[in-house]
């Protein structure tokens, strides 16, 4: 399908249309071949008028802590309240094999059926932060297509994944009853970024999930509002992170999440940090995608390209330290 024909079918297309050309779209943002890039590109130009009504939310957390059943009970909560909901999920791509199990849409067996919801599942590919190379496209496709609630699901390895925090309005982290002490979790490198912590499964041991929530308060209160410790904590013209419990296997709540979520987006559109980080989220885009395409370019240059396997041989060997191998090859590509 051209580009045109993708933006008619995202844009205008009946349901079933509008699924298939939303899949085929983000298939072409996703591919590396250098003419699929450019119709993407040209793609994306004409999507953009479309998108940005949408509200970004990032949800991680370790392994086990239960985001695909969480953001299933969230999906189906929201429809029922009138939205459309799109989940992005991403799941990590094997070093040895290089493949992904791609297995969300068979976790959130209800939601992926609903007609109203569109769950994409993406490999990380290697790339760091928790989120896909494309993953920032795929949001623009859905948001076109008329979802009013972009989700999107980071690989959960725990500590690293900050990446989801420069791409949606409202990162929320999900955390176990039995995470850790205070020093645990203000050890986490996402838990300084997040909005909102949401202790799950808290239906399993209350007493232990009630001490998560006020340990998670206080290393909360230490991290100092997002590293901005001379706003004071009674402020109310900004958000302070705030801490709550559910149980996304039997429902319960939901509704207080999102009211949370609610009460976020307003706050952050009364004092003007919600555009402001739209800005700093494009800024951000642009120079991504100005560092990954400077990498292809390096990699394709002749003379590197000359020069890469007789370099790489002589610091395997341990005859040429790495670092005079980086400069050496970066001459050559300038």
């Amino acid at each position: 399908m051209t580009p045109e024909a993708l933006f008619e079918g995202v844009v205008r297309g009946t349901p079933a249309q509008q699924r298939r050309a939303m899949a085929k779209a983000i298939t072409l943002l996703e591919s590396t071949r250098p003419d699929h890039r450019a119709q993407g590109d040209e793609l994306l130009t004409t999507l953009l008028p479309h998108a940005g009504q949408a509200l970004r939310l990032g949800i991680s957390g370790v392994p086990g802590v239960g985001k695909s059943t969480f953001i299933e009970a969230l999906g189906l909560y929201l429809i029922a309240q009138g939205h459309r909901v799109a989940v992005l999920a991403v799941d990590p791509s094997s070093t040895v094999s290089g493949g992904s199990i791609l297995g969300d849409k068979t976790r959130m067996e209800h939601l992926s059926v609903h007609e109203k919801a569109y769950i994409r599942p993406s490999p990380s590919s290697g790339t760091l932060g928790g989120v896909a190379e494309k993953t920032r496209e795929a949001m623009l496709v859905c948001e076109a297509a008329g979802y009013d609630v972009v989700i999107v699901e980071t690989v959960g390895v725990g500590q690293s994944e900050t990446a989801v925090a420069n791409m949606t309005d409202m990162f929320c982290l999900l955390q176990l009853p039995n995470a850790g002490d205070d020093l645990q979790a203000i050890k986490k490198g996402v838990m300084e970024l997040a909005d909102l912590v949401v202790i799950n499964k808290a239906d399993i041991d209350p007493d232990a999930a009630t001490r998560a929530e006020a340990q998670i308060t206080s290393s909360l209160r230490l991290l100092g509002l997002h590293g901005h410790p001379e706003h004071a904590h009674h402020d109310t013209a900004i958000w302070h992170p705030k801490v709550i419990q559910i149980s996304a296997l039997l429902g319960q709540g939901v509704d207080s999440f999102w009211s949370a979520v609610c009460q976020y987006r307003d706050v952050q559109n009364a004092n003007g940090r919600f555009a402001a980080r739209r800005q700093q989220q494009a800024k951000a885009w642009m120079w991504e995608r100005i560092d990954a395409a400077l990498k292809q370019r390096f990699r394709q240059h002749p003379q590197v390209q000359a020069r890469l396997g007789p370099a790489t041989d002589a610091v395997l060997a341990g005859a040429l330290p790495a670092s005079t191998a980086a400069r050496q090859l970066l001459e050559l590509f300038d």
